[in-house]
């Protein structure tokens, strides 16, 4: 009997010892995938998005994060659960490929069981277009509403942020580029 190393085909092996990374347009059509790829290959990419996107934003720390936070927050969601935290991550892409989270830590208090709500946001959105910022934020929190990623959910996104489906392509675009060898385009 073979080893199971010889028995792969080269290239099934060597897909095993290669980390794989997030296929971040699999959603969506081949042809846009296609056109993403080939502008990442021509050296366009870049340009095509500082011009959409020519700066980043202002939000720096974590108390500005919650301070940005607390005021889409207020504007949309008044009756949601309060928020007891939200900060940049800088372990979120690397560990759960997640660019943001939102968590429901509960503890006993007394009698009574606390839950203190919490969104982390991966530390890459620190020098991002404010567009992605808020795109992100959003999807957080319409999860303190809608927990599965349903027709609701994307609804309640578009409420909140009425270009969420183009900043959400558009970030996921840049992801590949950067995925691909791509630098960062707003600072860092």
């Amino acid at each position: 009997m073979k080893p199971l190393d010889e028995a792969l085909d080269p290239p099934l092996k060597h897909r095993m010892n290669t980390p794989r990374t997030p296929d971040y347009l699999a959603a969506y059509p081949p042809a846009l995938r296609q056109q993403v790829r080939t502008l990442i290959e021509q050296g366009r990419f870049a340009t095509a998005l500082c011009q959409r996107y020519p700066q980043s934003h202002d939000v720096r720390s974590d108390k500005a994060l919650y301070d940005y936070v607390q005021a889409l927050k207020a504007n949309h969601l008044r009756s949601a659960p309060p928020l007891g935290k939200v900060r940049f991550d800088n372990t979120l892409h690397v560990i759960r490929n997640a660019l943001g989270t939102h968590t429901a830590i509960s503890r006993v208090q007394g009698s009574r069981l606390q839950a203190k709500r919490e969104i982390h946001i991966a530390t890459l959105f620190r020098h991002a277009p404010e567009e992605f910022l808020r795109m992100i934020v959003v999807h957080e929190l319409a999860h303190l509403r809608i927990r599965e990623h349903d027709k609701a959910f994307y609804q309640l996104c578009l409420h909140m942020e009425p270009g969420y489906h183009q900043y959400e392509f558009d970030l996921r675009a840049y992801l590949v580029y950067r995925d691909a060898g791509g630098e960062a385009l707003w600072g860092v």
